[in-house]
């Protein structure tokens, strides 16, 4: 192994272990306007000059096409154009961000790329009830030192809206005369949607929240009726289903918050993430995670919850 091996190895552990701090590394980045912008450092494989582009007929709007990176043909996303940007300048700008996301390898054009900051989850909140085009992509915003907003891009809204959402199959229902309660959590409105459309299929009934922090404050009130009512939590939910990176309290603390509450004893924490490096997976078993994951494979999601719910089933 050589030394750039080494060194690669080396920050993917580090960023392994911040992940579990509640913290999380985000690459700023201009689009050529005054806004910040970030994206989770996780999601980057690796950044370059913009590259030369070649034109594919039929692409949908906002993908000026293809390269080839190394044996793989990606398609190439201009961010200002699929976020209707306004004021942001002609071309395709100076830099490229190569992204692995759910599975699937894409380049993001930017005008320039900024540097690498870390944050606490606990400063990220979730953005304003919005309408615009530009603001339908953000998942969160979160302030810098010197008092700039970064908006956090939703990447799971950007390829919905560029690619269309993949129509889930026929997923047939868990059957028996029990109907599990499952509570999940997720930031992403695209995550959300598809989450429950799995969960209706399987015939489970589910509650969710939309960031960390949300989902422990509900779960402990869920324990604490329990406790007060003399009624088994496992009752109420059956299985909690968490993403690992939201705003104010990601998915591996909010875990571990779990498993380190006896009240939760009995309930399967699965971990559904578009973060699906074996690092990642690492960091979620040593937070106690009963599954992994990755987004979003319909199928795979369904046949990962069947067992883990098979028990309660009467």
């Amino acid at each position: 192994m050589d030394r750039t091996d080494q060194n690669l190895l080396e920050q993917v552990d580090a960023r392994t272990k911040l992940a579990g701090s509640n913290k999380m590394e985000i690459l700023l980045f201009s689009l050529g306007t005054h806004e910040l912008f970030g994206i989770n450092v996780f999601k980057v494989r690796e950044v370059s000059r913009t590259p030369t582009v070649t034109p594919t007929p039929n692409m949908p709007g906002g993908v000026e096409g293809l390269i080839s990176l190394r044996g793989n043909v990606i398609p190439v996303l201009s961010l200002a154009r699929i976020m209707n940007l306004d004021g942001a300048p002609e071309g395709m700008g100076g830099a490229m961000m190569v992204t692995e996301y759910s599975k699937r390898t894409l380049g993001f054009l930017v005008h320039e790329v900024d540097r690498i900051i870390r944050v606490d989850w606990d400063r990220v909140r979730a953005p304003e009830s919005v309408v615009t085009s530009e603001q339908l992509y953000i998942t969160a915003i979160t302030e810098l030192d010197d008092g700039r907003l970064v908006s956090i891009l939703d990447v799971e809204s950007i390829m919905a809206g560029t690619f269309g959402e993949a129509a889930i199959t026929d997923i047939p229902p868990l059957g028996g005369n029990y109907q599990p309660n499952v509570f999940f959590v997720d930031d992403s409105a695209v995550a959300r949607k598809k989450i429950a459309e799995v969960l209706d299929k399987l015939s489970i009934r589910h509650k969710h929240a939309t960031n960390g922090a949300e989902a422990w404050t509900r779960l402990q009130g869920m324990a604490a009726h329990s406790s007060a009512t003399g009624n088994p939590l496992t009752d109420e939910i059956d299985l909690i289903l968490v993403d690992a990176e939201m705003p104010e309290m990601d998915g591996y603390v909010l875990t571990r918050n779990i498993k380190n509450d006896p009240r939760f004893a009995d309930i399967p924490v699965v971990m559904h993430s578009s973060l699906s490096s074996e690092a990642n997976r690492a960091m979620g078993k040593s937070v106690g995670v009963d599954a992994y994951v990755a987004k979003f494979d319909a199928e795979v999601l369904a046949d990962t919850l069947r067992p883990l719910l098979a028990t309660h089933k009467a």
